[in-house]
């Protein structure tokens, strides 16, 4: 329904009409008055109804020493006169809402046609005035003031399963209500609990405290509710109901508060100026020696350093999965690199999909994998052809002795090569492995090994995909020697971690 496609702030006129409907049209007009200027918002008033008749006791009728008993007879207003304050709030462009505490009263709600149903907190759990309000598919708006988390979530459930679209109010039912009293991360435990319901605040502090609207606002709530009146000479307000200029300067405090906290639910765009700042203050890219037209720069080519200047290659532009080349231009040293004179190629969504697949054949496997492990993806002609050669290398002991985990993808190969300091075990973990070990080629299977000793030249591949582990003595970074190592890209390796996070994350 439209109500809730903005913040909506209801005006709850209670008993402050006094029994006098002129006065309670001077309430509607002024609190149209009040809000003339807040297009960004929704705005409703809402009536109390009760059939007095039965509900209040027979024996109870009479007592004006019972204070709610003397206060509803003595600003008692007939159907006709409520339904004439409502069409005053239709005129003025407003939404109607009305409390209903008798089943009688729900009938009289939907004769007259309003637009939301609201559940007073003492009413929250009164099941048999819930299942008459749910079968006039109408919204409905529930405070649940005092109530237990678990009756919460029975009436939650029992709207939901009458598809009957619900506003939760997080409200404390104290007459005013306390600062340090007002339990304002309810509103988040709502939010977090109850996906898909509209949540808002119902307010009994003094009207003069602006201060729960913003922490509201800022905890997400999106539907506000506040006790509302106009004093004249004889008619005075409760210490929680505000007037209208009180009413003004809460939805300016809401008003500030929502531009404050800015969207909801996606990252912000900054603006030019933000922008700006920032990177005046940001290291550039500079020269070390001259560079040449199609060079691929490394940091061994550039430094960082302050300031930048406008249109520089900054150290944001800059990252293991970048890579950077000159074009149509010679760069002297210590000169500024510009974005105009370089191509900037970022890799980083063509690494995550390289360690999706990893990921995806590890869970296949079943194959442990040490926390935090440290991961390098061998791509020896190229991040763009890893799948047709390359490896993954979890490195998860590198002592006297070393372990890692290898990962070999559908139709991938590792090139020809060997070590003339360590000596490794190959052991299949999963699927099955193709070596070529000094021309000669075997298959080994899941659960089979071979071992593959010092300066013998060895290649291996797997067409279906492949987990193994290598057990060997102290792996060192300068002990591997390929046979087309000339061919191969600079940087020939990306190392990353892989981590819980990152499993969960992928949904793997």
């Amino acid at each position: 329904m439209t109500i809730f496609n903005k913040p909506l702030f209801i005006f709850e006129m209670a008993n402050n009409h006094q029994g006098d409907v002129e006065h309670g049209k001077k309430i509607i007009r002024e609190m149209k008055r009040a809000v003339t200027s807040y297009e960004e918002f929704n705005f409703a008033v809402k009536f109390q109804y009760r059939d007095l008749d039965t509900f209040i006791h027979p024996d109870y009728a009479n007592r004006d020493d019972i204070k709610n008993v003397k206060r509803f007879k003595d600003t008692k207003l007939t159907q006709e006169q409520f339904l004439e304050l409502k069409k005053e709030v239709e005129k003025l462009g407003m939404y109607t809402i009305c409390t209903p505490f008798d089943e009688a009263s729900v009938d009289r709600i939907v004769e007259q046609n309003y637009d939301v149903i609201k559940i007073a907190s003492c009413s929250f759990t009164d099941w048999n005035l819930l299942e008459k309000v749910a079968e006039q598919n109408k919204p409905v708006i529930a405070s649940a003031a005092g109530s237990s988390l678990e009756d919460i979530d029975r009436v939650v459930n029992f709207f939901r399963h009458r598809h009957v679209e619900l506003a939760l109010m997080h409200c404390i039912a104290e007459y005013p209500a306390l600062g340090e009293n007002l339990q304002m991360n309810q509103i988040t435990l709502f939010k977090e609990r109850y996906e898909g319901v509209h949540i808002g605040f119902s307010t009994h502090e003094a009207p003069d405290d602006m201060e729960p609207v913003k922490v509201a606002i800022a905890k997400g709530a999106e539907i506000f509710e506040k006790h509302v009146g106009v004093e004249t000479d004889t008619i005075k307000l409760n210490d929680y109901s505000a007037r209208p200029d009180q009413v003004e300067r809460w939805l300016e405090a809401a008003r500030k508060t929502y531009r404050m906290c800015g969207i909801s639910g996606t990252r912000y765009t900054p603006n030019l100026k933000e922008k700006n700042d920032l990177a005046s203050l940001q290291r550039g890219a500079f020269a070390k020696q001259e560079l040449v037209q199609g060079q691929k720069l490394d940091m061994n080519d550039i430094y960082l350093a302050f300031p930048c200047q406008e249109g520089q290659v900054l150290a944001k532009d800059l990252s293991k999965y970048s890579s950077l080349t000159v074009n149509e231009t010679t760069i002297g040293k210590d000169q500024p690199i510009m974005l105009q004179n370089t191509t900037i190629l970022d890799d980083t969504a063509r690494i995550r999909d390289i360690v999706f697949k990893i990921m995806v054949l590890l869970k296949k496997s079943n194959v442990l994998i040490p926390v935090d492990s440290t991961c390098d993806i061998s791509h020896h002609y190229g991040r763009d052809l890893f799948e047709i050669t390359g490896v993954t290398m979890i490195n998860c002991i590198n002592r006297e002795y070393c372990k890692k985990i290898l990962v070999v993808l559908p139709g991938q190969a590792h090139p020809a090569h060997l070590h003339k300091q360590k000596e490794e075990t190959f052991t299949v973990l999963y699927g099955s492995l193709i070596t070529i070990c000094d021309g000669v080629e075997k298959i080994v299977d899941t659960g089979g090994s071979m071992v593959v000793e010092r300066g013998v030249n060895h290649s291996f591949r797997s067409e279906e995909g492949c987990v193994f582990e290598e057990i060997s003595t102290t792996h060192f970074g300068n002990d591997s020697f390929y046979e087309a190592e000339a061919e191969f890209v600079c940087p020939r390796k990306t190392k990353i971690y892989i981590t819980k996070e990152m499993m969960r994350d992928m949904q793997i």
